[in-house]
């Protein structure tokens, strides 16, 4: 029994540890993409996640889908900036696994446990948020250092961050 029970900890363990994939969030301050139209051609694209660096490719990513969808070859970032949270909860689940053995008297006993935790609340930490406000456009990309071509980034960007 000791073997099956250590295999189903390991593969549960494994299942818990993997990484958040892609997509919108399910609400404020989840981990995820959040993105809102301020006028035509201007939007601000959030992407929060466990990674700072995860987040500003996921983020970049979102600003290029976002660009495609309107139509557009371009975006430029005219501002951006990174908010971490300062609670210490965590989204993620945990598995952990003990054992004892012992003696009293003329009997003794061996022990064996898992134990599963999965968070109650909705905080998550420590999430990092990227924050880009992107002007879109089209035709040929500026020559400036915060402008991108939007097919070349989603090409790019697509297979790293939604394995």
């Amino acid at each position: 029994m000791k073997p099956y029970v250590m295999i189903v900890a390991a593969a549960m363990l494994a299942a818990c540890t993997s990484t958040q994939s892609y997509g919108p969030a399910s609400g404020s301050g989840k981990m995820g993409y959040s993105s809102q139209q301020i006028e035509t051609g201007r939007y601000q694209v959030s992407y929060t996640d466990s990674d700072a660096s995860r987040a500003r490719d996921r983020a970049l990513l979102r600003a290029a889908e976002l660009t495609l969808q309107e139509g557009a070859d371009w975006f430029e970032i005219v501002n951006s900036y990174t908010e971490q949270s300062a609670d210490g909860r965590r989204t993620g689940s945990s598995v952990s696994i003990g054992g004892s053995s012992g003696s009293y008297g003329r009997s003794s006993g061996v022990g064996v446990g898992v134990g599963i935790g999965f968070p109650l609340g909705g905080g998550s930490g420590p999430a990092v948020t990227e924050v880009l406000e992107i002007l879109t456009g089209t035709g040929e990309k500026p020559d400036r250092p915060n402008a991108y071509d939007a097919r070349s980034v989603d090409i790019n960007l697509r297979g790293t961050v939604t394995d």
